[in-house]
């Protein structure tokens, strides 16, 4: 049997421990050959993210889907775009569909298996050696230090360390809330300006992250502007971090009842009635910006990422299903420099006219 785009798979305790082409083989009843080229094509995902190694081992509780199309490609080392680049630092901006860091369960894994799926961090000393920066003896890529993360789907400003100083500096930034981090984000229905704060705990109760009311886990601050309204159906948001926890804003929004665009773990609560429309294809969430003491200098740094083109083009498709709007901020508000406003029309200095030539 084929198997059949759209199909999500829970694994349950009895799946657990098998490979993924395994468990693909018997939940669709499919050849090797079909359940193969699926992984090979980049039609599998679990979690959410997309797996193309079909050696591996599943756990209990984890979301197999099938996806109707393959999945775009990872991007390459020399697609990267460094924003900035020094001795003690590297700022990258990523782009979606690449994870920040190698999970726990997957720095054992061969070379040859990374690979397959590499991480940010493990490309980018390719992308500096190409920009310019050192190698060790033997020309060696030297390896960089990540101090924090965004998750796969998130696309924008990352920083990472180069020496072991710079990495203990920033790392204490990070733990400390003192470093400048803005989120755009489109959210589902009609979000106005407010703070959410919460304590975030890893289970809250159904395998998921998320808010706890029983005073234990960490204290999570999110304050929330929004940018543009499109309709009722969804608002481009600004969200600055007080605090920076897993899936803070993800969460934060979802609970508040207003989802993520794009969104496939965390659900509005019941009874918010709002309906995603926007077509997305992964969570609209962007790092807009970065801004840290530099661990060496000690400047004050400051980096701006634009929305990238897959944001942009699902505001373009609600703008245009929202009807004549009024006039509203740019959805890349607040990142760019504004133009000065033109003086008053009193103001302006009449145009000089050109004198007629006399007649003979």
């Amino acid at each position: 049997m084929k198997p059949a785009p759209g199909t999500i798979h829970h694994v349950a305790a009895a799946g657990a421990g098998q490979t993924l082409a395994a468990f693909l083989r018997g939940a669709e009843q499919a050849s090797w050959s079909q359940v193969q080229r699926l992984i090979r094509t980049r039609r599998v995902q679990i979690h959410g993210n997309v797996c193309t190694d079909a050696g591996r081992r599943l756990r209990d509780g984890d979301v197999v889907k099938i996806l109707p199309t393959s999945a775009p490609a990872p991007p390459r080392a020399d697609q990267l775009r460094i924003v900035h680049l020094d001795a003690a630092v590297v700022v990258v901006d990523k782009p979606s569909g690449i994870t920040t860091v190698r999970h726990a369960e997957e720095r054992s894994w061969p070379a040859r298996r990374r690979q397959v799926q590499p991480t940010l961090d493990e490309l980018l000393p390719a992308a500096i050696a190409a920009h310019g920066g050192r190698r060790r003896g033997g020309g060696r890529l030297v390896p960089v230090r990540a101090v924090h993360r965004i998750d796969r789907e998130t696309s924008g400003l990352v920083v990472f360390a180069r020496t072991v100083p710079a990495e203990r500096i920033l790392a204490e930034q990070f733990r400390a809330h003192t470093t400048r981090r803005r989120y755009l984000a489109l959210c589902v229905g009609r979000v106005g300006a407010g703070t959410i704060v919460s304590t975030l705990v890893r289970d809250r109760g159904d395998g998921r992250r998320g808010s706890s009311d029983e005073g234990e886990g960490k204290r999570a601050v999110t304050h929330v502007h929004p940018v543009e309204h499109f309709g009722d159906d969804a608002t481009l948001v600004e969200c600055v971090l007080e605090t920076g926890r897993t899936h803070q804003i993800r969460i934060h929004l979802a609970e508040s009842g207003h989802p993520l665009c794009g969104e496939r773990v965390y659900s509005a609560p019941r009874g918010s009635g709002g309906v995603d429309r926007s077509g997305a294809r992964r969570v609209m969430l962007h790092a807009a910006r970065l801004g840290f003491v530099h661990p060496e200098s000690g400047a004050d740094l400051d980096f701006e990422s634009p929305l990238p083109a897959d944001i942009r083009a699902v505001i373009a498709r609600l703008r245009g299903s929202a009807g004549p709007r009024p006039s509203a901020p740019r959805p890349d508000a607040g990142l760019t420099r504004p133009r000065p406003p033109r003086p008053p029309s009193g103001s302006r200095r009449p145009a000089k006219r050109r004198p007629r030539p006399r007649r003979p």
